[in-house]
């Protein structure tokens, strides 16, 4: 609930949003960048906390079988700089980590925002090698989260670049079954 003028707004927010609004504190003056969603029968506000978060919902929601509902769902299981590398290098095996994503969906957004995302994504860092995406997906599906499976990857690679897929992986495991 966003209180304007002694109006009261229900807005949907995707949890990075959230945690954003948390860390304001109750009551506090924030700003947010607002999509308005207007059908027949509803008539909806999205807020968001930064103006490339608010792009992107709108640019998901124009990919076909992407409403604002998946489109909010898909902004608070990834982050944008992540949903944009992911988008911008056809990863369809990351996005398919968003629950609610299956592998059409995917697909499908990448098909039709790769290009659509260039300006959003042109600042953001380059991407890892394919070798260290699919370390990551192989400890995803082995049950660790996205997260902490990408900071030991990282981790293990700064410590034995060029290594082969089976020895990161191996040292993966073992720094992920210490902590």
């Amino acid at each position: 609930m966003l209180e304007v003028q002694g109006v009261g707004y229900a807005v949907n927010v995707p949890l990075s949003t959230f945690y954003e609004l948390e860390k304001s504190g109750l009551g506090s003056e924030v700003k947010l960048q607002i999509h308005t969603h207007a059908r027949e029968d509803v008539l909806a506000l999205y807020g968001f906390w930064s103006e490339r978060e608010k792009q992107l919902f709108e640019k998901l929601i124009a990919v076909n079988g992407i409403g604002p509902r998946l489109a909010q769902v898909i902004l608070s299981g990834m982050a944008p700089d992540d949903l944009l590398a992911a988008l911008a290098n056809g990863d369809t095996a990351r996005l398919t980590t968003i629950p609610g994503v299956g592998k059409k969906t995917a697909e499908r957004m990448v098909l039709e925002l790769r290009e659509r995302v260039q300006d959003l994504a042109a600042d953001l860092p380059i991407r890892p090698t394919p070798v260290a995406d699919d370390l990551v997906l192989a400890l995803v599906n082995l049950g660790y989260k996205l997260a902490h499976a990408e900071r030991a990857v990282a981790d293990t690679r700064s410590e034995m670049p060029g290594a082969a897929f089976h020895e990161l992986l191996r040292a993966t495991l073992k720094r992920l079954s210490r902590a």
